[in-house]
């Protein structure tokens, strides 16, 4: 049986599931961070200036963060409805900040400038 790794957030008494093993947290706080992260890339690329590099940065972070909550939300743990419920909501924030990057990409095509 595995060992069960308490999250690393302060004061927290939850455990991580091994699918977010790498990052030290529960499916809680894990949520929390990634939609705290989706918020300030959001506002970020907002005006379409947001260069290349960064284009592919957020999303891979996008791919990552999903692959690892759809692992860990599918791997098993029993789940409260708020908490399914929270986890969803995470989704369709990974899903509309892709959409945001999208669309300001279609604004601001990459090369012209504003």
């Amino acid at each position: 049986m595995p060992t069960l790794v308490a999250c690393g957030e302060n004061g927290c008494k939850g455990q991580v599931p091994a699918a977010l093993e790498p990052v030290h947290l529960c499916v809680l706080h894990f949520t929390l961070k990634v939609e705290q992260d989706c918020a300030q890339m959001r506002r970020e690329t907002v005006y379409g200036k947001t260069p290349h590099a960064r284009q592919v940065e957020i999303i891979r972070f996008i791919a990552e963060n999903g692959e690892m909550l759809a692992r860990a939300s599918t791997s098993g743990l029993h789940l409260a409805d708020e908490m399914k419920a929270r986890i969803l909501n995470t989704f369709l924030t990974l899903m509309n900040l892709r959409e945001n990057l999208d669309r300001a990409a279609l604004r601001h095509p990459i090369g012209r400038s504003g």
